[in-house]
Order: C-alpha cells, then structure tokens, then sequence
C-alpha cells in the first residue's frame, strides 16, 4: 500500500472519529489504535481477574450466608467481565494465550489498587464503595467510546458494577450503624482505601503519557483529573451520610469553583506500586500463575475432548 493510500484511509479513519461513528474489527484503522485498544482493553481485562483475589480471601470469612452469596456472585461477575474483555480484546487480532502471557511476564499491568491486602470484613465494603465507585466513573464514559466491541462490553460490565458499588456501600452503612468496633472498622477501611482509590484513576493529566492520544481518539471522553474530581465530588457526601471521615484534612468544599478541593496524592506510592513494589504485588502474581500452571491439564483436557467430539462427528457424517 502506498503513502498517499495510507493517507487517505487515515483521513477516513478520522472523519469517522470525529462524527463519533463505532470503529468495528474488520474497519481498517491505524495500527497505533489497535496497539492502544489491545493496551487498555488488555489492562481492563487483566484487572477483573486479579481483583477477583483480593475478595476471593474473604468468600469463606464472610459473617453470613447473604454476605457470603453476594460476594461470591459478586466474584463471579467480574470473571465474567474478564472473559468478557478479553473475547473484545481478541477481535483485534491477538490471541487470548498472548495476553495471559503479557500478564505473568509483567509486560502488561493492571490496576494498581489490587495489590494491597484486603484485612478485615469491612474492607469488602470500601473496595464496593470506593474502588467499584470509581471503576463506574471511569468505565461508564467507555460506553461510548470508539472502539464497538468494547463499548458494548462495557454496556454490560458498567450495569453490574453499578450493583458491586451499592453492595458495597450497604456494608459500609451497615457496619457505621452496628457497635461502635463495627464503626470503627468501616473507618479504618475507609482511611486504607481512599487514597489508592484516588490513584487507580491513573497519574495526573501531565504525567499521562496516554491520556492525549485517548481522548483525541476517544478511546477516552475524560482526562484523568476529570474523572478524579468526579469521584471525589460523587463520594464525599456518602462518607458524611455514613458518619466517617475521609482521611484527607485539605478537603473541603468550594463554593467558588462548585468542586471539593482535596489534599496532594502521594505520587510515589502510585509508581512504586505499577513498578512492582506494592504490597501484594508478588502474591497476586505468584497466585496466578500458579492457577495457570496448576490448570494446564484442565486445559488440555477440554481440548483433547473437543478434538474427540469433531472426531465423531466427522465419522458419523461420514
């Protein structure tokens, strides 16, 4: 293909952009898209599955049958919205065995907040309020983005994580309207959670080496800060309903501006832990690869009983 043909299809590309049509998997497109779809598509996907290990240690702990029903199905969902991902992510021509790869080698990441240790019950209730509360704010603008099959996905993954936040929410509520240990636990949660939770929203719009590019292609509708000021603004009012402090002592609500200032994230913890160093990194990982290992003769299982199956099939249509 030429020059002048690869501009023109270019300029097609972002003609159709621009008057916000779906870009779907057999639609030409720049290979800096696709490259940046499997990225963020990838990281998405990845996230679900990780995030599944920090709840999945209190499934067994839970203090009832209800509790225990709701965060095992809650579990559920967000396999579900891993599985669901990474069939989006295939449509664009990497396969799924490529990007489990790129997890367990740490080529890709996936969301920060994951790797810190979930310690007491209450911990299930701030990762539904503030850690599925921001994964709301930042997936529901998803739901438009330019990509069809990962807006779609989203369509689905925002609905029930919507549900994740509201269970969430109602534990913490419940615990704030128990003893005063209950509260007291809810209060603690909330002072580990809120920060990380804040930093999953991703670095600030001048350290975002991606964000530009994003929201240019609208992969993106808004810019990092954006969607942290609107968890803030959305969040710090349920915390004053449940009767506990969010640990940040700059914040305060401003007339003038019609936002909630807040007080300076530490941005070194945030790298620390995408580099690697958190304080679970090492155990989420070791955990699965250790599940893909420990699983491969599932796998190769189910694929000799699938080659057996076509086999009888060819042999009685023969």
């Amino acid at each position: 293909m030429s020059e002048r043909e690869i501009k023109n299809l270019e300029e097609i590309f972002e003609a159709r952009i621009a008057r916000d049509e779906k870009i779907e998997p057999k639609d030409w497109m720049p290979e800096k898209y696709r490259q940046t779809h499997i990225r963020q598509m990838s990281q998405h996907a990845h996230s679900e599955i990780i995030g599944m290990l920090p709840e999945g240690n209190w499934i067994t702990r839970a203090p009832s049958l209800r509790r225990k029903a709701a965060l095992l199905a809650k579990v559920q969902d967000e396999a579900g919205h891993g599985l669901y991902l990474y069939s989006a992510c295939e449509t664009l021509g990497i396969s799924r065995d490529e990007l489990y790869e790129q997890l367990h080698s740490g080529k890709a990441k996936y969301s920060s907040i994951f790797n810190y240790p979930t310690i007491t019950w209450a911990d299930m209730g701030a990762i539904g309020w503030l850690v599925d509360g921001a994964a709301i704010i930042n997936q529901v603008p998803l739901c438009n983005t330019s990509y069809g099959p990962y807006a779609r996905a989203m369509v689905r993954v925002c609905k029930e994580e919507s549900f994740h936040q509201r269970q969430g929410y109602e534990i913490m509520l419940t615990l704030c309207r128990g003893t005063e240990e209950q509260k007291a636990m809810a209060q603690d949660a909330l002072n580990r959670w809120w920060w990380p939770s804040l930093m999953m929203l991703g670095p600030t719009d001048d350290q975002s080496v991606h964000t530009e590019q994003s929201m240019k292609w609208k992969l993106k509708r808004k810019s990092n800060d954006e969607l942290r000021q609107q968890f803030i603004d959305q969040t710090a009012p349920q915390a004053d309903v449940l009767g506990i402090t969010i640990p940040d002592p700059d914040l305060k609500w401003n007339e003038e501006t019609g936002h909630y200032d807040f007080g300076e994230i530490d941005w070194d913890e945030f790298w620390q832990v995408v580099k690697g160093h958190g304080p679970c990194n090492k155990e989420r990982m070791k955990a699965r690869v250790d599940a893909w290992e420990n699983g491969e003769w599932v796998r190769d299982a189910a694929m000799a009983h699938a080659e057996k199956n076509e086999k009888r099939k060819i042999a009685k249509a023969s």
